[in-house]
């Protein structure tokens, strides 16, 4: 049996309040909001850190993007990996993912992407969740890339 992803007794976090952005976890109401974020800016999205095969985003419906919802819903109430709406207000302007790391040097595998329009924020919102991810999480070793989105 392989080790939970993260203890039984930490309290998962339920948002994280930045300087012009907030986390929230990511469900199936962000549905519209989140495709069309990601749908504006696939492009850009692929050339993030941390994106690195250029294979995703791929454009999909709107009711497969609620099914790829559920999906991360579904991964946080289950404990298993947690993905997290970037907004700001009711904008989404990015997604942050939190899942376990495929590689044996790091206990977890973060990135994160922001929308075209958005990509001044992206230094801003890699340090408050690098900082987040140190002081609130469990992680040890957590693989995430520092550097900002190619402007």
């Amino acid at each position: 049996m392989t080790a939970p992803f993260v203890p039984a007794e930490f309290v998962v976090p339920s948002s994280l309040d930045g300087d012009g952005f907030r986390l929230e976890p990511l469900g199936p109401e962000h549905n519209e909001r989140d495709h069309q974020a990601w749908m504006s800016s696939v492009d850009h999205i692929r050339s993030t850190p941390g994106f690195p095969k250029g294979d995703w985003p791929s454009p999909m419906s709107l009711e497969s993007n609620l099914e790829d919802l559920v999906m991360h819903a579904d991964h946080f109430r289950e404990r298993v990996g947690f993905t997290y709406s970037i907004l700001d207000g009711d904008e989404v302007i990015g997604c942050l993912y939190i899942y376990p790391s495929d590689d044996p040097a790091h206990d977890a595998h973060v990135t994160s992407w922001v929308t075209a329009s958005r990509a001044a924020m992206d230094p801003k919102i890699r340090t408050a969740i690098n900082t987040w991810l140190s002081e609130a999480w469990p992680f040890t070793t957590p693989s995430y890339a520092a550097e900002a989105t190619p402007g």
